[in-house]
Order: C-alpha cells, then structure tokens, then sequence
C-alpha cells in the first residue's frame, strides 16, 4: 500500500507563524489535490509543551536559531512554537483533514527536541507511526510538508531505516534554508530515497 504522509502543515510554520517557512503555505493546495491519489493519508503534529528545552525561551544566555549541546545531542534553540493547544500547533486552516486517518504528534518530550514523525532526536522514544503502517501493509511512503531540511529531512531517513520506499513530493515541501536542504537532499538520495513532484504521480 502506498501512503501519503503529510509533516507538520501547522500554522506557526506558515507565513505570519512563530517559525515561518518561506511559501511555506503554497503546498496546502498542493497536498489536497494529491490526496485523493492514496489509499491511506497520514499526518504528523509539532506537539510542545510549554517552556520546551529546544526553545530559545528557555535558555536566556542564548539567542534564537543559536545551537547548543542538549541532553547530549546539537540542538537548534528555535523560537516558541506549535505549543500544544495552540492556534500555531493546529494545521493550515485550509488542509484538508477529511481523508487523514490518523495523526503523530511529536517534540511531547520537554527535554528532548523531535524531528522526525518517527522517533525524538534521541530515538529514546517512538511516536508509534512505523508500527502504524506496518499494520496497514504499507510499503511505500510518499512525504510532503515543512520543513524540507529538518522534519521532513529526519522523517525520510527514519522511513528508510525502518525498511520503507520513500519518495519525497518536492512541490509539496519547503525548506527553511536552501543550503541545509541541498545537503539533505543530497543525503536523502544517498541513502535510497526518490523524489518527485506531484505532477509526476502515476498511479
């Protein structure tokens, strides 16, 4: 089975959010005209509690976008964002949500930052999503969503650990810098991933 899996389409990472992605909003439509195309749509949710340890908030010696060594990992100190039950955290107002059928949350953690829809940065903990499409039969995994070089970036390479095909839909993603993502996307390939547009869908 083939399965769209849609990474954060939240408000805070729209324009005008907390942690905008630049055009960040262009792939909403992008992703609803695909949807109809997959038996299964999944999606993952930025999920923080309050005063997250990967806040810059939260460490007043240092400034935003700065990083630092957390619980033994690099972390980028990033503004406040998608803080749990927050009008940031919901998704774009015009996803459409009606064919998702089950929703990831992550960064739950208040020490540990998560990328990845599948694990936290440690890989202490799963979000239980591998286990979630292995039970549905998926094979396949098509990915779309923000941000390019970070969350989708981790997704893709946790999806091909876990023994997934990956493709990444590129008009359906945005990257918060151009030079991060080339490296990712450079690494995505390496490690097996395809990638296409949307327009290129053929099923």
């Amino acid at each position: 089975m083939k399965c769209l899996l849609l990474i954060d389409v939240q408000n805070d990472f729209m324009p005008g959010g907390a942690l905008a992605v630049q055009e960040g909003d262009e792939i909403v439509p992008v992703i609803n005209k695909i949807q109809e195309k997959f038996e299964l749509v999944v999606a993952t949710q930025d999920w923080h509690p309050e005063g997250h340890a990967s806040f810059a908030s939260s460490h007043p010696d240092h400034s935003v976008f700065e990083t630092i060594r957390l619980e033994g990992l690099d972390q980028v100190l990033w503004p406040d964002h998608c803080i749990q039950d927050s009008d940031g955290a919901n998704f774009h107002p015009d996803l459409v949500e009606s064919r998702i059928e089950a929703v990831f949350r992550k960064g739950t953690n208040p020490k540990i930052d998560s990328y990845s829809g599948f694990y936290d940065n440690a890989h202490l903990k799963s979000t239980g999503l591998s286990g979630y499409l292995k039970d549905k039969k998926v094979t396949e995994i098509y990915v779309a969503g923000l941000a390019a070089d970070y969350c989708v970036y981790f997704s893709i390479k946790d999806a091909l650990a876990e023994g997934f095909e990956v493709c990444l839909l590129e008009d359906a993603t945005r990257a918060i810098d151009a030079e991060n993502y080339q490296k990712a996307k450079t690494d995505m390939l390496r490690r097996g991933a395809r990638i296409l547009t949307s327009e290129e869908l053929i099923f």
